[in-house]
């Protein structure tokens, strides 16, 4: 396994414990700790560092450029950590997650072992995005010359995958971080009757648009002054934006910053409406976390991915225009005035797509996936 320390990836790699297969991780950021929740797997982590020499600490808060020279000569390239334990380990098998990270970078060692299988993972914007800019694409090309095999998290990225070269075969379309544990989560579920809450995911950055659903809710301020707003995850162009006379009249709007998945579902759990907005993603994990705890979606939808999951006005509302509030208070309005609608709608998620994100269903699946790759090895 090879990613960048990330949740995403810990809740992925948990489905295959007690699996028998010996699992290895080479972080490639290097994040500098053992993660005790994946403890099952052979971590290579501390790497990036030759020498933890005295005072470095005191030296790096008080000689910024010094520290910076210093670390020039201390560090170890990813490329020779990665070439040094792939010669320890010898992997039958190499599963990378997201392209840039952990794909590109050790392309040219997996290029001379052709025999060795090769996974990959994308992650949010990996190729939707990164598709129009012509060094990226370059790399991306490079990379599906050489793979094997694909999972994703949206139909869209296999068919972009095709698009640009990749000839090997595709494993299956999962939640990116595996399934969701349902039976632990039903207990932060409302009734629809005690939901007074709208929810906003928090990101404005280069791909999340948060500021447009403020717009569109300061827009329709009226209609929602009975709800409770809350925007979680808000970053800091987030809270600059908000520092604003206008907003404060918006009494009923909260801003919460970082927290926690299990916060998240929470706060799912008592939503009414759940809104995601953003110019690029894969399938967002937040709007199938917002399905299983019965928050009904207003979601956008950039390359159809959430089209995937979510039937305009039928189980959820699709932001075809993220960048556009007017359009975004029209279906929270619309969304607010139609009780029937969003009761109908939650139930068809709860009836037919929560079961399909528990987490035992998906890991079943993903092994099966593993046990297809495991089956052409060739020893």
């Amino acid at each position: 396994m090879v990613s960048v320390f990330s949740n995403h990836f810990f809740n992925w790699v948990l489905q295959l414990k007690g699996s028998g297969h010996e699992v290895y991780w080479f972080d490639v950021n290097d994040a500098n700790t053992h993660v005790t929740r994946i403890d099952f797997v052979i971590q290579t982590v501390k790497w990036k560092r030759k020498f933890d020499y005295p005072g470095r600490q005191w030296i790096k808060k008080n000689f910024f450029v010094l520290d910076k020279f210093i670390n020039r000569l201390n560090q170890r390239k990813l490329i020779d950590a990665f070439q040094q334990k792939f010669d320890e380990i010898q992997p039958d098998v190499i599963h990378s997650f997201e392209m840039y990270s952990s794909c590109v970078p050790i392309l040219k060692i997996i290029k001379k072992h052709p025999k060795i299988k090769w996974i990959y993972s994308p992650w949010g914007t990996d190729l939707f995005y990164y598709q129009n800019e012509a060094e990226k694409l370059k790399g991306i090309k490079s990379v599906f010359n050489r793979l094997d095999y694909m999972f994703a998290d949206c139909n869209r990225d296999s068919l972009i995958a095709r698009k640009y070269g990749f000839q090997g075969e595709y494993l299956g379309t999962f939640p990116g971080g595996g399934g969701y544990e349902l039976n632990s989560s039903n207990s932060w579920v409302y009734e629809f009757q005690n939901r007074k809450t709208i929810l906003v995911k928090g990101y404005q950055n280069k791909f999340g648009r948060c500021n447009n659903v403020l717009e569109a809710l300061l827009e329709i301020e009226h209609d929602i002054k009975d709800f409770e707003i809350i925007v979680f995850a808000a970053t800091e162009e987030v809270l600059k934006f908000v520092d604003n006379p206008i907003f404060n009249k918006m009494k009923n709007l909260r801003i919460v910053g970082a927290i926690g998945r299990e916060e998240v579902l929470k706060l799912m759990g008592k939503s009414l409406l759940y809104i995601g907005n953003s110019i690029s993603d894969g399938m967002p994990n937040t709007l199938l976390e917002a399905i299983i705890m019965g928050a009904f979606p207003i979601q956008s939808n950039p390359g159809g991915a959430s089209a995937e999951i979510i039937e305009h006005g039928k189980n959820g509302y699709l932001i075809e225009n993220p960048e556009n509030s007017n359009e975004i208070a029209v279906l929270i309005k619309k969304a607010i005035q139609n009780t029937g609608l969003l009761q109908s709608g939650i139930t068809f998620n709860s009836d037919y797509i929560k079961p399909k994100l528990e987490r035992d269903y998906i890991k079943e699946q993903v092994l099966k996936s593993y046990a297809l790759v495991e089956a052409n090895l060739k020893f």
